[in-house]
Protein backbone atom coordinates (compact mmCIF):
# COMPACT_ATOMS: atom_id res chain seq x y z
CA UNK A 1 0.00 0.00 0.00
CA UNK A 2 0.85 3.35 -0.87
CA UNK A 3 1.44 6.21 1.52
CA UNK A 4 3.52 8.90 2.74
CA UNK A 5 4.32 9.91 6.14
CA UNK A 6 3.88 13.64 4.97
CA UNK A 7 0.30 13.16 3.77
CA UNK A 8 -0.66 11.02 7.13
CA UNK A 9 0.30 14.20 9.10
CA UNK A 10 -1.75 16.29 6.59
CA UNK A 11 -4.93 14.45 7.47
CA UNK A 12 -3.98 13.34 11.04
CA UNK A 13 -2.17 15.25 12.58
CA UNK A 14 -3.92 14.91 15.58
CA UNK A 15 -3.60 11.34 15.56
CA UNK A 16 0.24 10.94 15.07
CA UNK A 17 3.59 11.74 17.17
CA UNK A 18 6.75 12.20 14.79
CA UNK A 19 10.13 10.77 15.49
CA UNK A 20 12.65 13.62 16.07
CA UNK A 21 15.54 11.26 15.51
CA UNK A 22 16.88 10.90 12.19
CA UNK A 23 16.86 7.30 11.22
CA UNK A 24 18.62 6.14 7.50
CA UNK A 25 16.70 3.22 5.30
CA UNK A 26 18.75 0.52 4.63
CA UNK A 27 15.73 -1.79 3.70
CA UNK A 28 15.01 -3.02 0.12
CA UNK A 29 11.89 -1.50 1.13
CA UNK A 30 11.36 2.54 1.97
CA UNK A 31 8.09 2.87 3.23
CA UNK A 32 6.74 0.52 5.59
CA UNK A 33 3.94 0.01 8.37
CA UNK A 34 2.41 -1.95 10.75
CA UNK A 35 1.53 -2.97 14.30
CA UNK A 36 3.89 -2.52 16.37
CA UNK A 37 6.04 -4.81 18.45
CA UNK A 38 8.58 -4.17 21.26
CA UNK A 39 11.97 -5.37 22.24
CA UNK A 40 14.66 -3.12 24.52
CA UNK A 41 17.92 -4.77 24.42
CA UNK A 42 21.70 -3.32 24.96
CA UNK A 43 24.08 -4.48 22.28
CA UNK A 44 22.54 -8.29 22.59
CA UNK A 45 20.59 -9.51 19.92
CA UNK A 46 19.22 -12.76 21.41
CA UNK A 47 15.43 -11.88 21.82
CA UNK A 48 15.24 -9.94 18.21
CA UNK A 49 16.31 -13.19 16.50
CA UNK A 50 13.57 -15.11 19.26
CA UNK A 51 10.77 -12.50 18.60
CA UNK A 52 11.83 -12.87 14.45
CA UNK A 53 11.72 -16.47 14.32
CA UNK A 54 7.38 -16.18 15.12
CA UNK A 55 4.87 -15.19 12.47
CA UNK A 56 4.90 -11.14 11.85
CA UNK A 57 1.51 -11.07 10.63
CA UNK A 58 2.88 -7.92 8.67
CA UNK A 59 4.16 -5.90 11.92
CA UNK A 60 6.79 -4.16 12.17
CA UNK A 61 9.47 -4.90 14.77
CA UNK A 62 10.94 -1.98 17.17
CA UNK A 63 13.85 -1.93 18.94
CA UNK A 64 15.42 -0.06 21.53
CA UNK A 65 19.28 -0.30 21.81
CA UNK A 66 19.77 2.68 23.80
CA UNK A 67 21.08 4.26 20.93
CA UNK A 68 24.05 2.36 20.70
CA UNK A 69 26.64 2.25 17.82
CA UNK A 70 29.33 0.22 19.15
CA UNK A 71 27.39 -3.38 18.12
CA UNK A 72 25.05 -4.17 15.49
CA UNK A 73 21.43 -5.53 16.63
CA UNK A 74 20.02 -6.72 13.11
CA UNK A 75 22.05 -8.48 10.32
CA UNK A 76 21.52 -9.35 6.92
CA UNK A 77 20.64 -13.50 8.51
CA UNK A 78 18.04 -11.55 11.24
CA UNK A 79 16.77 -9.25 8.42
CA UNK A 80 15.96 -12.29 6.29
CA UNK A 81 14.17 -14.42 9.40
CA UNK A 82 12.04 -11.45 9.72
CA UNK A 83 11.08 -11.38 5.82
CA UNK A 84 10.34 -14.87 5.48
CA UNK A 85 8.10 -14.96 8.58
CA UNK A 86 6.08 -12.25 7.52
CA UNK A 87 7.35 -8.92 9.34
CA UNK A 88 6.67 -5.59 7.58
CA UNK A 89 9.62 -3.79 8.77
CA UNK A 90 12.30 -3.37 11.64
CA UNK A 91 13.27 -0.12 13.40
CA UNK A 92 16.61 -0.26 15.67
CA UNK A 93 17.08 2.34 17.72
CA UNK A 94 21.27 1.64 17.60
CA UNK A 95 23.02 -0.43 14.75
CA UNK A 96 22.97 -2.87 12.18
CA UNK A 97 25.36 -4.70 9.98
CA UNK A 98 25.26 -6.02 6.35
CA UNK A 99 23.57 -2.86 5.15
CA UNK A 100 24.15 -3.98 1.55
CA UNK A 101 22.71 -7.44 1.58
CA UNK A 102 20.13 -6.10 3.93
CA UNK A 103 19.39 -3.29 1.02
CA UNK A 104 18.73 -6.20 -1.44
CA UNK A 105 16.08 -7.50 1.01
CA UNK A 106 12.64 -7.07 0.44
CA UNK A 107 11.61 -5.86 4.19
CA UNK A 108 11.63 -2.44 5.46
CA UNK A 109 14.68 -1.47 7.75
CA UNK A 110 15.56 1.70 9.48
CA UNK A 111 18.20 1.88 11.73
CA UNK A 112 20.59 4.98 13.34
CA UNK A 113 24.05 3.69 11.21
CA UNK A 114 26.22 0.74 11.18
CA UNK A 115 28.87 -0.78 12.44
CA UNK A 116 30.72 -4.53 11.79
CA UNK A 117 30.54 -5.56 15.11
CA UNK A 118 27.96 -8.88 16.12
CA UNK A 119 26.04 -8.14 18.73
CA UNK A 120 26.60 -10.32 22.10
CA UNK A 121 23.97 -13.30 23.02
CA UNK A 122 23.49 -13.02 26.64
CA UNK A 123 19.63 -13.50 26.17
CA UNK A 124 18.98 -9.86 28.37
CA UNK A 125 16.05 -7.50 27.61
CA UNK A 126 12.55 -7.35 27.46
CA UNK A 127 9.87 -7.49 25.31
CA UNK A 128 6.17 -6.21 24.66
CA UNK A 129 6.75 -2.43 27.03
CA UNK A 130 6.32 0.72 25.57
CA UNK A 131 9.36 2.12 24.35
CA UNK A 132 10.71 5.95 24.17
CA UNK A 133 12.96 7.46 21.91
CA UNK A 134 13.07 10.83 19.81
CA UNK A 135 10.54 12.26 21.89
CA UNK A 136 8.10 9.53 20.78
CA UNK A 137 5.90 6.74 22.53
CA UNK A 138 5.76 3.47 20.61
CA UNK A 139 3.63 0.96 22.23
CA UNK A 140 2.84 -2.33 21.16
CA UNK A 141 -0.18 -2.66 19.60
CA UNK A 142 -0.35 0.99 18.02
CA UNK A 143 0.74 1.35 14.57
CA UNK A 144 3.69 2.75 13.32
CA UNK A 145 4.48 4.25 9.67
CA UNK A 146 8.00 4.54 8.26
CA UNK A 147 9.12 6.10 4.56
CA UNK A 148 12.08 8.32 3.79
CA UNK A 149 10.22 11.15 5.56
CA UNK A 150 10.71 9.83 9.12
CA UNK A 151 8.50 7.71 11.40
CA UNK A 152 4.97 8.43 12.86
CA UNK A 153 2.89 6.56 15.42
CA UNK A 154 -0.69 5.99 15.80
CA UNK A 155 -2.61 4.53 17.98
CA UNK A 156 -4.84 3.27 15.26
CA UNK A 157 -4.79 2.17 11.92
CA UNK A 158 -5.02 5.13 9.99
CA UNK A 159 -4.86 3.16 6.22
CA UNK A 160 -8.09 0.94 6.61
Amino acid sequence: MNFSTADLFDDFEDQLQSCELSFQNFGGIKSFFGQIATIRCHEDNSLIRQTLSESGQGRVLVIDGAGSLRRALVGDLIAELARSNGWSGIVVHGAIRDSVAIGNLQIGLKALGTNPRKSTKTGSGFQNIPLQFGNICLTPNHWIYCDSDGIAVSPTNLLA
